[in-house]
């Protein structure tokens, strides 16, 4: 079997991935976008209840913010050529008091070692939230996600680069955090374009 068939195969695995079914209040729905040419890879957490919705990747206001983040619209954000989506969970893991659930525990673990090694293209890789920073960075991610975004450029030599989530609910880490948009948003448009072209 050759790669591209074999890179197709583990995709429709994922896809049809029944794991934490048991777990899921709304059944499993994985959602991904990857392909072996991409160039970006966008890790995140877990699919919010608009995502699984439509089966589309950050579907969603947080969707729309990032992609002004990233200074890209959505025919190249939705081009897996170019652009890798891989959650750390991916199904919608349900709503807690505070939000979404953290991703399933399950996930990550199962799928990861099997995908990201073949993401061989990938010239920048962002990690999106503290589960993502968790998984990515392990014990080189700061104390807080504060901690971790503000060494982003330590972390960007190792080509990871880490964000907070750009949710709506993370209005007030903006504000109180003038020196992202400042300085770190236009070295990530920079970066972006770089990896993509």
């Amino acid at each position: 079997m050759n790669t591209a068939a074999a890179f197709d195969r583990l995709l429709a695995e994922i896809r049809a991935c029944r794991l934490c079914a048991a777990h899921l209040p709304l059944g499993p729905r994985p959602v991904v976008q990857a392909s072996l040419q991409s160039r970006l890879l966008i890790v995140s957490q877990a699919p919010g209840r608009k995502v699984h919705d439509t089966g589309i990747p950050f579907n969603d206001v947080s969707g729309d913010r990032l992609r002004e983040w990233l200074g890209i619209d959505k025919d190249v954000f939705y081009d897996a050529a170019k652009i890798a989506i891989v959650p750390m969970g991916f199904c919608f893991p349900g709503t807690g008091k505070g939000g979404d659930l953290p991703p399933r525990p399950e996930c990550a673990p199962t799928w990861h070692p099997r995908l990201l090694p073949r993401l061989e293209q990938v010239q920048l890789t962002l990690a999106i939230g503290q589960y993502a920073q968790a998984g990515l960075l392990a014990d080189r991610r700061g104390r807080t996600l504060t901690d971790t975004v503000l060494a982003w450029r330590e972390h960007l030599a190792r080509g990871v680069l880490p964000l907070p989530h750009p949710s709506p609910r993370n209005q007030l880490w903006l504000k109180r955090n003038p020196w992202f948009e400042t300085e770190l948003l236009p070295e990530l448009r920079r970066q972006v374009k770089r990896a993509l072209h």
